[in-house]
């Protein structure tokens, strides 16, 4: 499989699975165990690309949310309750940030939260039906909503496989908005400052660290593309659902996905893959280091990588994980070339 080929696809992925309720981040966390691991960059880059289709799929609705903010109160009270949603998000992140939260790169973790997500999905559904029937059709967006979809923002941040989409929808249909197109209308426009925010946050803490300069850009440009695309066309697919279906084929969906992880993944989340990888990154260093070797035209020996044992256990685990056998060679010639993250610990949150 070429480069360009696994950027595609990551694209799609990424596109498919931002702003439906199945966590695009679960789903990057294990498609690049088939695909490779991506730069920090790369990842903004997809995630950029997502929020772009989402901002022009409701440019009528942003516009007419700036030009009403001074002369129409409902248009200025829900841009602050928007506001209020993007506020707690940002200070609870940052505290989360502060406190060293970050994303596992174990699948077991996220196998659980699509499981549990899935289970919490459908006691969701079936209590937010229970309260309609007694409310009504609500489509407003209170002050409360607005908060706790905040809170959820960041509690999806902090456990990937939680999905920001389902986190900050549901809670909005418990809290009161029973209306599961005005919740996920909310949901989605206040994901757009949110995401934006933490797409520039994370573009410049690569910037400061040097890893600009490094990356694949036509792999990156295809990703981006192939995001916007596809993104734009599972959230026009996705409204157009919502308003004659409830959100259980996503439950079951994760609940599927879920239990087939934690059969196949082995005890402790890792394939031999990732733990030789690991290995290689306390061998030789960074990616920013390797890259340097590799631009000063100084190819390191395989002996300096561990692969005298590296191999073997690939070979070992192929009947656990499929298409280890095609990802042992790529994953060779790639620790070589250094052209991988060495970490995706830094990704977004979501």
């Amino acid at each position: 499989m070429t480069d360009l080929l696994a950027a595609l696809l990551l694209g799609i992925i990424e596109g498919i699975t931002e702003f439906l309720p199945i966590s695009s981040t679960g789903h990057l966390l294990i498609a690049e165990r088939w695909l490779g691991q991506r730069s920090d960059l790369f990842n903004i880059a997809i995630q950029a690309g997502a929020i772009l289709a989402v901002v022009l799929i409701y440019r009528q609705r942003l516009w007419q949310l700036a030009v009403g903010f001074a002369t129409q109160r409902d248009s200025r009270d829900y841009a602050l309750k928007l506001g209020a949603a993007f506020g707690v998000t940002a200070v609870l992140g940052l505290i989360a940030k502060k406190l060293g939260f970050a994303l596992p790169e174990s699948v077991t973790p996220v196998a659980w939260a699509l499981v549990l997500g899935g289970l919490w999905m459908v006691a969701a559904e079936v209590f937010a039906a229970r309260r309609a029937a007694v409310l009504g059709e609500r489509s407003a967006i209170t002050w409360a909503v607005a908060i706790l979809v905040g809170i959820a923002q960041v509690v999806a941040g902090v456990f990937p496989g939680t999905s920001r989409s389902a986190a900050t929808i549901f809670v909005a249909l418990l809290a009161g908005t029973t209306s599961r197109v005005a919740a996920t209308e909310f949901a989605f426009l206040v994901g757009i400052p949110t995401m934006f925010a933490a797409t520039a946050y994370e573009l410049l803490d690569v910037y400061k660290s040097g890893g600009v300069g490094n990356e694949d850009w036509s792999a990156l440009a295809v990703a981006f593309v192939a995001a916007a695309i596809t993104a734009f066309v599972a959230v026009k697919w996705l409204l157009h659902y919502i308003q004659h279906h409830r959100f259980t084929v996503f439950a079951v969906y994760r609940l599927v996905l879920g239990a087939a992880l934690l059969l196949l993944v082995p005890a402790g989340g890792y394939t031999a893959v990732e733990q030789s990888t690991a290995r290689l990154r306390q061998t030789t260093g960074s990616g920013a280091e390797l890259r340097s070797t590799r631009a000063a035209g100084h190819w390191p020996q395989p002996a300096t990588f561990g692969l005298s044992e590296y191999v073997p256990q690939v070979a070992a685990s192929a009947s656990t994980w499929p298409c280890i056998a095609w990802n042992t060679s790529a994953a060779v010639k790639r620790s070589g070339s250094g052209s991988r993250s060495p970490s995706s610990a830094n990704r977004r949150k979501k």
